[in-house]
């Protein structure tokens, strides 16, 4: 085993880190505070080819790798998760295309969003329709050559900022299979019909954009489709083991950067004569908390060397991953607020973004009960 990561790995991560240090976090509070999008900072982004990095060299990126991939998001949610979360989701719904979408579709939709002209989505989850992917009710019937769509959509990760989505419809309600009938079809923004909501107030990840969507009687036309109609359920289902190891891999960053943060901290501060870091309770905090992030960053590691070699244990080892990974960011934001103490509930210093940011690792792509069950399946079957 090689744990050493290659020299041009390094020197990718070394110009992230910079970037990270210089745009993304002295205006990270901003951009929470403010609960907007860092259009700006996602243009900075291009320019080192963040954008889209796992496209084909053909379609504007760079054939990252998902261990790429995943050294990349760590590195970024260790500066802001906010903020990174904006950046690394502007190809998000992107697999669907390069898998089963036509050499059109690609060209088409692919290549502005690494030069940062547009912003992707995909629309999936509704209010009735969350971890239970098979319930969803937003209906696409065809009237000539076009797609007639009707629905609401939840939860929808850069609703307001989007250009284009591929959107979950029920196509075929007849379909004899539970899972059967659901096709994916791309939306532009800009069609009449589509609305956008931004949803405000979120516990975290606020730079990030997220909104309700509303299509009445939204129509495209029939080549919109992407792949094949009525499998649209199956091929969402396909792309999770990659997701879960991007999530997994924002969990270890998150954790990293509270950590990082912690441990300055309790070298400067000072009670009772000396630095806090020289009392033993803290000692071991930072002992605990970085044991448990390099193990998550290990297994997340592990589970992107199986997913990107097709390997019979990865959706077992992403879901390990995701579940462990996100935990991890968990507890260590709360015990990095506790090193902080008081200063660690107010908002001026990160450790407190951090662990609102924590939460959401648990909660999408596969809630954490989601995960386990998954687990389970996979160690029993």
């Amino acid at each position: 085993m090689d744990f050493e990561i290659p020299s041009a790995q390094q020197a990718m991560l070394k110009e992230v880190r910079k970037f990270g240090e210089n745009e993304i976090r002295p205006v990270a509070s901003e951009y929470d505070r403010e609960e907007t999008f860092p259009h700006d900072i996602v243009e900075q982004s291009a320019q080192l080819g963040l954008l889209g990095a796992q496209f084909p060299v053909e379609y504007g990126g760079v054939d990252a790798s998902p261990i790429e991939r995943v050294l990349i998001t760590e590195e970024l949610f260790a500066h802001d998760p906010g903020i990174a979360l904006a950046i690394t989701s502007t190809d998000f719904g992107s697999e669907v295309l390069l898998e089963f979408g036509t050499e059109k579709q690609c060209e088409t939709y692919l290549p502005p969003i690494t030069d940062a002209e547009t912003i992707m989505g995909a629309a999936i989850s509704e209010p009735q329709a969350g971890s239970d992917v098979s319930s969803v009710a937003t209906r696409a019937e065809k009237d000539g050559d076009e797609w007639v769509i009707n629905g609401n959509k939840m939860w929808i990760t850069n609703g307001t900022v989007g250009d284009y989505f591929v959107v979950l419809c029920k196509t075929d309600p007849d379909a004899d299979s539970r899972h059967g009938g659901f096709s994916q079809i791309i939306v532009e923004a800009d069609r009449d019909g589509f609305e956008a909501d931004k949803i405000t107030g979120k516990m975290g990840v606020r730079a990030s954009d997220t909104a309700e969507l509303v299509l009445d009687n939204v129509r495209v036309p029939e080549e919109n489709l992407v792949g094949t109609r009525g499998e649209g359920f199956y091929q969402q289902m396909q792309f999770f083991d990659e997701t879960r190891i991007i999530v997994a891999s924002q969990g270890v960053g998150i954790a990293r950067g509270a950590a990082e943060r912690a441990k300055e901290y309790a070298q400067e501060r000072e009670q009772f004569g000396q630095s806090i870091s020289e009392f033993q309770a803290i000692q071991h905090k930072l002992a605990e908390m970085f044991t448990d992030i390099e193990a998550a960053r290990h297994l997340t590691r592990r589970a992107a060397w199986a997913v990107e070699n097709d390997h019979d244990d990865a959706t077992k080892l992403a879901s390990m991953a995701k579940e462990y990974s996100s935990r991890v960011a968990v507890e260590t934001t709360q015990e990095a607020v506790q090193i902080y103490g008081g200063s660690g509930y107010v908002n001026d210093f990160d450790v407190e973004r951090f662990y609102r940011d924590a939460k959401i690792t648990q909660i999408y792509e596969g809630a954490t009960e989601i995960q386990k069950n998954i687990i389970a399946r996979e160690l029993l079957s």
